[in-house]
């Protein structure tokens, strides 16, 4: 009997040991992430979107050969002319523009708010997880930000490896070798933030040359043409048709080498050392990715590349990100990690704010109720292609109300209520047939290619859509109305 007993609790001794081997083999196989943030990029720089771009980014390619691409991934908008600000507030928080801390409208308004426990950073570091961030200084989320355990932030825009997008990448090197060494096994949360293409678009010397482009400095005089240089893009303007309505808009003036130059020059060298900047941060990508690979880390590891949001740089006949078009209004979003069929595109109709329900869902982590944002976990796994049927944007950073615009299907509305009233305009757009929404200047032959607002024959359309506009703006807390809406009492 005594014998009996003492098999029965070896027995039991080993049916424990098994089970806490088994609890932890399952922490360990807790996934990994890693979050891609490029500042200032149009999803049409690159090839994933844009076929006959010439901007070389192999790894994001691979990216997306191995993942999911959304086709709709937007930013909300913003009420200031730092667009990245909000933009990166909504990121971390998983909330709507119009819902969040001061300090996304009000920079210097940075004080402690409740929201900032409710961050990415912070609950990863809740759920166990070791966090680390790199990304530029301001126009950001002070109060985030701080949340990681491991910060490495400073603003590299510059032509060297110490003072580019190498640094930011360098970083994370640094930080998985120092996991390494210590035989960490806690999963991680990596937010991987590069500082440009946001200009000053000071590409290496290398690549400005590989993309024919120059650091132009003469105000008085434009870069000379290349054969090197990508072409112009196709709803190039030399100008806007009316004023887009913030004065003194700095990322209309006074960026360096551009100004308020809006030549076929200045243009194709801008998009030159955009396209520069652009992939040297694929190529830092790839060194990051290839470390993964090393440390056995990269099929555990979710990755997401994506951008605050897209930017203009010739097309329409604008420069900055203070616009709604598509070209801004959208962002490139892939990911991929465990469990996730690859070579797939997506519509999604997702925003930025979603990231942070995503990848609290992913993690398997409770999702707070201050998050807005939807899950998009379920297009991933093929259970709906969209997260919504409608979209909303905004920009109110100069002269309010601002713009507005709305997408549902095919159809896109963009409204102007800025200087004053004095500047009035609705754009009609079918994406499928104007899906590079010309306008009248850019004098295409096709029926759809232009703007529809004011053609007879989609009048009830263009009052459907100016009724769902309403609705989002209602439903999204948007403070205005504009000059053909109900006034907000």
């Amino acid at each position: 009997m005594k014998v009996l007993k003492i098999a029965a609790l070896v027995c039991l001794s080993l049916f424990m040991s098994c089970k806490e081997a088994e609890k932890k083999q399952e922490e360990k196989k807790r996934p990994n992430f890693l979050f891609v943030l490029a500042d200032d990029q149009s999803p049409f720089d690159l090839k994933v979107y844009n076929p006959n771009s010439i901007l070389d980014t192999p790894n994001i390619d691979k990216l997306a050969n191995e993942g999911v691409v959304f086709e709709s991934a937007r930013h909300m908008g913003s009420m200031n002319g730092a667009v990245c600000t909000p933009s990166r507030h909504m990121i971390m928080t998983g909330r709507t523009v119009w819902n969040l801390p001061p300090s996304a409208e009000f920079q210097t308004q940075i004080g402690p708010h409740p929201l900032d426990e409710q961050t990415i950073g912070a609950l990863f570091n809740k759920a166990g997880y070791k966090t680390m961030r790199t990304c530029k200084k301001g126009n950001s989320y002070p109060g985030a930000n701080k949340q990681f355990t491991v910060v490495h932030d400073a603003t590299k825009r510059g032509g060297t490896e110490e003072s580019g997008s190498a640094w930011h990448a360098e970083q994370v090197l640094n930080y998985l070798g120092d996991r390494e060494t210590a035989k960490e096994e806690d999963p991680f949360f990596i937010y991987l933030g590069f500082s440009h293409p946001h200009d000053t678009r000071n590409g290496t010397p290398e690549l400005l040359k590989k993309y024919g482009a120059v650091n132009h400095k003469d105000e008085n005089s434009v870069p000379d043409l290349n054969e090197k240089q990508p072409q112009l893009p196709e709803n190039y303007l030399e100008e806007h048709p009316f004023f887009h309505g913030h004065p003194e808009l700095r990322d209309e003036e006074r960026v360096s080498g551009v100004w308020k130059n809006r030549d076929v020059n200045t243009i194709r060298n801008e998009v030159g050392r955009e396209f520069a900047c652009s992939e040297n941060i694929d190529i830092q990508l790839g060194k990051v990715l290839k470390k993964l690979e090393e440390t056995g880390e990269l099929e555990n590891t979710y990755i997401i590349y994506t951008s605050d949001h897209g930017i203009a740089i010739g097309r329409h006949g604008l420069m900055g990100k203070q616009n709604l078009y598509e070209h801004t209004w959208r962002v490139p979003f892939i990911i991929k990690g465990p469990g996730i069929d690859g070579h797939k595109t997506k519509n999604g109709n997702i925003y930025l704010l979603d990231v942070l329900p995503s990848v609290l869902d992913l993690a398997g982590i409770e999702i707070p109720e201050t998050v807005q944002g939807k899950s998009f976990v379920p297009v991933l796994k093929g259970e709906k292609e969209e997260v919504r049927d409608v979209m909303y944007g905004v920009y109110a950073g100069g002269t309010k109300p601002g713009m507005r615009t709305v997408k549902k299907g095919d159809w896109k509305l963009i409204k102007y209520d800025v200087m004053d009233g004095t500047v009035r305009e609705t754009q009609l757009f079918n994406l499928a047939e104007n899906p590079h929404e010309y306008l009248p200047e850019h004098h295409k032959t096709g029926a759809m290619e232009t703007n529809l607002a004011t053609n007879p024959e989609y009048a009830d359309k263009l009052a459907e859509m100016e009724a769902l506009l309403l609705e989002e703006m209602i439903a999204n807390n948007d403070p205005y109305r504009l000059w053909d809406q109900p006034q907000n009492n």
